[in-house]
């Protein structure tokens, strides 16, 4: 990649104020991106596997990707209305499915051919990414917030406009990295890297620990997703009065629920 990054640097100083210049350097950047993502490796997941993790927004099989993708257009138009690009999703507490449903929001976002997505897995301390998406011996994202390693080491990439940041390894001391200069520099590298329209961030749940609270200032707004029948009201209300003076809420998902609306009356 270092003819695409000299070729960036040409541009930035031959740019000037002129408009043609400037025209020049957002298409190297671009191409520069393009190239990036065309040699990412290629994820081929288990359609097996899937079905079992409950990732329905891939291949469209099961009815429940309806909901996603009706989430999706709601976030994205949050998104463009504002003028942002970052998303994080967490929950109060663990198994409240917050990875499953962040990755079926990424994958139905990526079904919009013009919307790059990319998600990367930072619920450091319990990394369920990868085993959602069943990837064998995944990078360290540690490695790649410390600066060790590069995007095109620890990403991989599903179809053209998706790609998945997984993580091996539990970090131990996860909200010192999450907070340090080494991790913004690396979230801003991959942000010009990859020119993602829409960034994700699975995070820890809330009230396991300080790491969402630590990153915040690193996000556009906040998903809060609950599990019917084990998140509380309490849960819920604390981590959204939380949520809201860090950051923006788009909404709370009501994860787990066993029976469908009607069966509520509603």
């Amino acid at each position: 990649m270092e003819h695409i990054h000299a070729a960036l640097q040409k541009a930035k100083q031959q740019r000037g104020s002129d408009p043609a210049n400037d025209q020049t350097a957002t298409t190297v950047a671009r191409m520069g991106s393009d190239m990036l993502w065309a040699s990412l490796p290629s994820l081929k997941p288990d359609p097996k596997h899937l079905a079992k993790t409950r990732l329905v927004t891939i291949n469209r099989s099961d009815l429940a990707h309806t909901q996603f993708d009706m989430l999706r257009t709601k976030v994205l138009q949050y998104l463009r209305q504002n003028n942002w690009t970052s998303v994080a999703i967490t929950s109060p507490t663990p198994a409240c499915g917050k990875t499953v449903v962040g990755l079926n929001l990424a994958f139905s976002m990526a079904h919009h051919k013009e919307c790059r997505t990319v998600l990367i897995d930072l619920d450091l301390r319990r990394p369920q990414v990868s085993k959602v998406l069943g990837i064998k011996e995944p990078p360290s994202i540690e490695s790649f917030l410390r600066g060790r390693s590069e995007v095109e080491d620890v990403f991989i990439r599903y179809g053209d406009n998706i790609a998945i940041g997984a993580n091996g390894r539990p970090v131990r001391f996860a909200a010192e990295l999450l907070q340090s200069p080494e991790a913004a520099q690396a979230l801003k590298s991959l942000k010009q890297k990859l020119k993602p329209d829409v960034l994700i961030f699975d995070l820890p749940p809330m009230l396991a620990n300080d790491d969402v609270m630590a990153f915040l200032p690193n996000v556009d707004c906040v998903i809060l997703v609950a599990a019917a029948e084990a998140s509380t009201f309490s849960e819920v209300d604390i981590c959204e009065r939380d949520l809201s003076e860090k950051s923006k809420v788009l909404g709370v998902v009501l994860n787990k629920c066993r029976y469908a609306p009607e069966k509520y009356g509603y």
